[in-house]
């Protein structure tokens, strides 16, 4: 009897020890924030009209030099005409640099804007190029189109490639306002094939990383269709951007 009372101890121990070892083991560290990616812009501030711009981007992240980035895009609009924006993709110098050279055939102040994706992680920063004379008209300067707010807000919206009617499409827009990811965001996109305007759809995203919203849409059929994306939250903001995706049979 005494015997099976000790054996009934030792087990219970033993259950015990076996409990500790395994909430040690549940006791998982977190998977580690990924450092931030760092972009350096280099654009001349002033420019003249028809004359090659040099831009360039050094990409990193904490001391390593990011050669390996996806997509490195630069995008070029005049203030007031974000809509009408360029995008020029860069060449990997295979160090951590990215270049490529636009020209202006106008006055004007112009924003450069590089879109930089690498590591699964997104950012944008941006700045201005004063080309000739600058602004013509005082208002000019003052204008500013959706996607450029003066409080620093910026979009940019992935434009999918291989669009087809049969197969769910990811619509991903990257959002930063203060060269900041913006996040908690409320993001909807409101899509319409131009030949039917008068139907629209709606797809709720959700935000898959900080500051990156994306929704899953099959387009219905063929054809140009406009795809505006809704950008709101707590504090008041509210922007909206259209573009126009070409989807096949």
């Amino acid at each position: 009897m005494q015997k099976k009372y000790w054996m009934f101890i030792l087990g219970l121990v033993m259950a015990v020890l076996a409990a500790c070892n395994g909430g040690e083991e549940e006791k998982v560290k977190e998977p580690e924030v990924p450092q931030a990616l760092e972009v350096q812009l280099d654009v001349p501030d002033v420019a003249d009209v028809n004359g090659k711009v040099a831009m360039k981007a050094v990409v990193t992240q904490g001391s390593e030099k990011v050669a390996d980035a996806d997509e490195v895009e630069f995008e070029v609009w005049e203030d007031g005409a974000k809509d009408e924006s360029k995008m020029i993709k860069a060449e990997n110098k295979n160090d951590g640099t990215y270049e490529a050279e636009t020209t202006f055939d106008h006055d004007g102040v112009f924003t450069v804007q590089v879109h930089v994706t690498a590591r699964g992680l997104h950012t944008m920063p941006k700045t201005s190029v004063t080309v000739g004379m600058g602004a013509v008209h005082e208002e000019a300067a003052h204008e500013h189109g959706h996607g450029e707010s003066k409080t620093g807000f910026s979009m940019h919206f992935m434009k999918p490639n291989d669009v087809g009617t049969e197969k769910e499409t990811n619509l991903t827009a990257h959002l930063e306002n203060e060269n900041m990811p913006l996040e908690k965001a409320q993001v909807r996109y409101e899509i319409w094939n131009n030949s039917n305007a008068e139907k629209h759809e709606w797809a709720d995203a959700k935000e898959t990383s900080p500051g990156e919203y994306t929704a899953a849409y099959t387009f219905p059929e063929a054809g140009t269709f406009t795809v505006k994306v809704h950008v709101e939250n707590d504090v008041g903001l509210h922007e909206h951007e259209e573009h126009q995706v070409e989807v096949k049979k």
